[in-house]
């Protein structure tokens, strides 16, 4: 049962961090794909890294979670996985037609209250 539920959980997530992807790549700023000078390393942005960190911990990744973890500040990245979180419960609830508290407890495996 808690298999097929952490399932479920990481298809959202993969399918939240591929739309992610798609809006990303059709609103790229100008001259994002810019080419920069040797030996520098690209920018994330807190969803970009955010997104990459959670799919890395559902899929249990611990290299690609540390990566992630490195590609912005600690309070960025907090940021970011919580309105990911925020996000996809709000994505659930109406999935389901229930409120975001029932979902964000049933996700948690939290007694209704």
């Amino acid at each position: 049962m808690m298999t097929g539920f952490l399932r479920g959980i990481s298809g959202l997530f993969r399918g939240f961090r591929d739309f992610l992807t798609r809006v990303r790549i059709a609103v790229q700023a100008p001259g994002a794909n810019a080419p920069r000078a040797p030996g520098t390393m690209r920018r994330h942005n807190i969803f970009e890294a955010a997104a990459a960190h959670v799919a890395a911990c559902a899929e249990d990744d611990d290299e690609r979670t540390a990566e992630t973890a490195e590609w912005v500040s600690p309070e960025a990245l907090a940021f970011g996985i919580n309105e990911l979180a925020c996000r996809a419960v709000i994505a659930l609830a109406r999935e389901r037609s229930e409120s975001p508290q029932t979902v964000a407890r049933d996700l948690l495996n939290l007694p209704v209250a």
